[in-house]
């Protein structure tokens, strides 16, 4: 009996510290460019798109411009990602818990 009290306290302590974490990843911010720097998109660890940035010589071409922000956020959108699992992977010891991302 007193193991499984001791198994759901623990659940709770790590639901407890995962609720934490995903609440910190929601002012996280991670930022990627493209283009060298004609375009920069920011997005939060919990994968909400902060800012754009666009450089006024990078509207020149429209079809170019699509492109670098695709890019752009594609690449932070990968950071963001990595982001919360290292945080994750540090409560859950590196066990892949299905739902968390």
């Amino acid at each position: 009996m007193t193991m499984n009290k001791n198994l759901l306290r623990q659940a709770q302590q790590l639901q407890a510290r995962m609720a934490k974490i995903q609440e910190e990843l929601e002012s996280e911010i991670t930022e990627a460019g493209a283009g060298g720097g004609a375009v920069k998109v920011a997005i939060s660890g919990k994968l909400k798109v902060q800012t754009v940035e666009i450089t006024p010589e990078a509207t020149e071409d429209i079809e170019m411009l699509q492109d670098l922000i695709v890019a752009a956020t594609n690449e932070a959108i990968d950071k963001a990602q990595e982001l919360a699992q290292s945080r994750l992977s540090a409560v859950t010891g590196g066990f892949n818990i299905p739902g968390l991302m």
